[in-house]
């Protein structure tokens, strides 16, 4: 559970053997392949030493991908931080009249783009939900981004954007979708899930797409053929319950439908929101969150430490505790940033191989749907692979 210092604590109640006997069974069932059942997992999540965690969470990663570490080379542009809604943990979201609100027409977009284009091969582009765009705005978009930059991957819309241009341009899900992916999308990038638990999305961001929803519009990217990925705001109001529910439906839904390439965790950042009872997870709980969701999400393949999010140091003990992708590049963020990160946007490809190296793991090139990786390594790399001790 979450002490009055936003952190988690402990339950007391339980005796050294106990939690061992637990550790004990999560090794015994994952080495027979099987799945950590959400009454474990909230146990493990709640009593588990980090460094055993954390340990178990790095043996199921390396399983997976041996020593690999994965990151791209992409640019995130906003598409406008105008926003219907208006929820309480976002600090991007600005009113149509706000003197900082912003909209890019499809050159503005273009010109941001234009500079990188040929160091980057993604676009990661999420923005508000504008009240006037409908599904033309994007296809126009993505058309031209295509026709000028047609090596660039275009990862692009939340599940509540695409809700939104569905609803404003009178058409279903799956005949919006079908038409962002004619007119160029190529992958979902999954942001927006929050907590799937509905009483804690009535609290934090009351009108956006519920729960169902959320999972709903996934469930038919990944029927049309369009990979998603799929993340977690933890650190608002909810219990742990709620994020082992949550990591639950997650990977439910992927057993249908297999569709989702990518988890991605991240706490939630305060600073300039309307969420005052909400605290900043330390980093022991950010690092366990990461730790629990590789050893409850066993169908999802990959596990992103959201370096924007979390800071590079953080991201470094990540991939030793369970994460096996650093994102990319980046180059340009502003929701993050807008919520207080002070993470550097010019790390650029070699502070990522070095960051990764330095953890004794091997940088991996991917694209956005890690079907392509390219090897890379630098001068005077060092040997150790052991885990640091954190908390």
């Amino acid at each position: 559970m979450l002490n009055n210092s936003g952190s988690m604590s402990l339950d007391l109640n339980l005796t050294n053997s106990e939690v061992e006997e637990a550790m004990d069974r999560a090794r015994a069932i994952i080495s027979e392949g099987g799945r950590i059942d959400v009454e474990l997992g909230l146990s493990l999540y709640k009593n588990a030493p980090l460094m055993q965690l954390g340990e178990l969470a790095h043996s199921i990663k390396r399983r997976m991908h041996g020593d690999k570490v994965h990151f791209n080379l992409n640019l995130h542009v906003n598409t406008t931080n105008i926003c219907v809604l208006a929820c309480r943990f976002c600090a991007f979201r600005k009113g149509s009249k706000h003197e900082d609100a912003y909209y890019l027409s499809v050159e503005e977009y273009l010109d941001r783009v234009r500079p990188y284009s040929e160091s980057i091969d993604e676009v990661h582009s999420v923005g508000g939900l504008h009240p006037n765009w409908t599904i033309e705005h994007y296809e126009n978009l993505y058309r031209a981004m295509k026709k000028e930059f047609p090596h660039i991957t275009i990862k692009s819309l939340t599940a509540v954007e695409i809700k939104h241009i569905a609803k404003r341009s009178g058409m279903s899900i799956a005949q919006t979708l079908t038409k962002l992916m004619d007119a160029g999308l190529d992958a979902i990038p999954g942001g927006g899930a929050e907590i799937l638990v509905d009483s804690v999305r009535d609290r934090i961001c009351r009108g956006k797409e519920s729960s169902l929803e959320y999972l709903s519009i996934h469930r038919s990217a990944h029927e049309a053929g369009l990979p998603t990925n799929c993340t977690m705001l933890f650190g608002t109001v909810e219990t742990l319950r709620d994020r082992i529910t949550h990591l639950d439906l997650l990977r439910r839904l992927q057993d249908e439908t297999s569709g989702f390439q990518c988890f991605v965790p991240y706490p939630f950042l305060p600073d300039k929101t309307r969420l005052p009872e909400a605290k900043i997870p330390s980093a022991e709980e950010v690092l366990r969150t990461i730790s629990i969701s590789r050893l409850m999400l066993d169908n999802i393949p990959h596990l992103k430490a959201y370096r924007m999010n979390i800071g590079d140091d953080l991201a470094s003990l990540a991939i030793l505790n369970g994460a096996d992708d650093l994102d990319g590049t980046v180059e340009k963020e502003e929701i993050m940033h807008s919520a207080g990160s002070s993470t550097p946007l010019n790390t650029g490809m070699d502070g990522l191989i070095r960051m990764i190296e330095s953890t004794g793991q091997d940088a991996i090139q991917r694209n956005t749907i890690y079907t392509r990786f390219k090897s890379h390594t630098l001068k005077n790399r060092p040997e150790s692979r052991s885990l640091p001790i954190v908390g």
